[in-house]
């Protein structure tokens, strides 16, 4: 019939019979009509091809412990998201959301991986999954129930009894942990972070024989925050924190009170440059003090800040990553108390302080506006929290109007990067503040900058609305 069509003729002679008894009765050209009608609705609706064998019907999507944002918002958030310039910035937008009691639509965004909130846990789950059979149970996770979980629920379940609970938990992954992969037992082990304690060294020297290398130095950093020291080769020219402390000279200041201070030493080539942070970021910190037989807050305590930034970066990531909690909490306070540029290195610290250590950075920051954009180092900050008289308590007000006001593009790129971040960071109130100031200062107040700071204010008028 469609090739009859095609060449200009009739078709009511080759048309099916229930479709000649409704066509019958009509003129030829209506005859054609009525077919061509009928047809059209069969090939677009009736004959839809047969889906492949090797699909599989999946469960609905689960819902979510936090209800949708409302769908009036939802245009606010798609912007804020677009401006958003990778995954990271948009996690932000996503944890901003969650703060205040919000989810987002499947349809606006799907998480990733495992640096989303931890309500979206089940999402993650819900993509990792195959069968479409299996849900996460709701009673709490034992070891015969284990393989009822999903690894973002079972990652969830672990992290909150490592709070409350951290023997049974670590039983638990040492039960379980050796039959799955490499990169789920790496993951689960990072876990152990979380209450970690004198109790769970046993269990972390065990994995000194772990097939997964990764696995093997993830476990040695733990030990390692425990104050436990690696298999040194006892100063051999083979041990690699003897090899670091080669890089690091030791010396003395002070006329009366001497005291001892560590320097980075003068590098000759880049190859020394790259080899040193190999070592800085494979030694752990505990084993680099015992080297120049110091504890770690001394060592922290003399290193000399400012002689060589290279270095005070990778000592503040090694600080991170290896530092007891008492070396890393006494970094930060040391360095805030300092102030000025060496206090931007308390950044790579943020994962390990708590929030009012966090704060304290961020407020130190903003004093001086040099180091706003060192702000997007941090990791870890939590959202909503900045009053207006944080924002304006020193130079990054100031500093942002003139940005705004000014011509220079280099400029105004810094100051979308910080409204964007002050939108994440800022209170409603002071979102709202915020963008009166700089439209005030000449920025057009539908510019994709302020995205964030918009959606942070529509949600606090949302949620002011349902609780009137």
């Amino acid at each position: 019939m469609r090739d009859c069509w095609i060449t200009g003729g009739a078709t009511f002679d080759l048309a099916p019979t229930d479709w000649k008894t409704i066509a019958g009765d009509a003129s030829p050209d209506e005859q054609e009509r009525r077919l061509l009608a009928i047809a059209a609705q069969a090939l677009d609706v009736a004959l839809r091809p047969a889906a492949p064998k090797t699909l599989k019907r999946r469960r609905p999507l689960p819902r979510l412990a936090l209800p949708m944002l409302p769908e009036r918002l939802r245009p606010l958030l798609r912007a804020a998201l677009k401006h958003a310039a990778d995954a990271r910035r948009k996690t932000r937008v996503v944890t901003l959301v969650a703060s205040r009691g919000f989810v987002l639509h499947p349809m606006d965004w799907m998480p990733s991986d495992q640096n989303s909130p931890d309500v979206y846990a089940p999402w993650i789950d819900w993509q990792a999954s195959f069968d479409g059979e299996r849900h996460a149970p709701l009673e709490k996770l034992t070891a015969e129930n284990w393989d009822e979980f999903y690894p973002a629920a079972r990652r969830m379940a672990l992290a909150d009894m490592r709070r409350s609970e951290p023997a049974s938990a670590r039983m638990l992954v040492e039960a379980k942990a050796s039959g799955e992969p490499a990169e789920v037992r790496l993951a689960l082990i990072e876990l152990m972070r979380f209450g970690l304690n004198p109790e769970d060294a046993p269990f972390l020297k065990s994995l000194s024989a772990d097939r997964s290398g990764k696995v093997r130095e993830l476990a040695g950093r733990l030990l390692a925050r425990l104050g436990e020291h690696g298999h040194l080769s006892e100063g051999g020219a083979d041990d690699p924190a003897a090899e670091l402390a080669a890089f690091i000279s030791e010396g003395k200041s002070g006329i009366i009170r001497r005291r001892t201070t560590y320097t980075p030493a003068k590098l000759k080539s880049s190859a020394q440059e790259k080899r040193r942070a190999e070592l800085f970021e494979t030694c752990n910190l505990v084993d680099l003090a015992a080297r120049f037989g110091t504890t770690e807050p001394e060592f922290i305590g003399a290193w000399q800040f400012g002689a060589d930034n290279n270095a005070d970066i990778l000592i503040a990531q090694m600080v991170a990553a290896s530092g007891s909690d008492a070396a890393v909490t006494h970094m930060a306070d040391t360095l805030v108390a300092d102030g000025g540029k060496p206090a931007l290195f308390v950044l790579h610290l943020t994962p390990r302080l708590d929030n009012r250590r966090k704060r304290a950075v961020v407020r130190l920051i903003l004093k001086d506006s040099k180091y706003l954009g060192a702000l997007n180092l941090a990791e870890g900050l939590e959202a909503s929290w900045l009053e207006w008289g944080d924002l304006t308590n020193g130079q990054t007000l100031l500093a942002l109007r003139s940005a705004v006001a000014g011509n220079d593009d280099a400029v105004k790129r810094g100051a979308d990067e910080m409204l964007e971040t002050m939108g994440f960071l800022a209170t409603a109130t002071t979102a709202a503040k915020l963008i009166d100031e700089v439209v005030a200062a000449g920025m057009p107040s539908a510019a994709p900058s302020l995205s964030v700071l918009r959606l942070n204010a529509a949600l606090a008028e949302h949620q002011s609305r349902t609780d009137t």
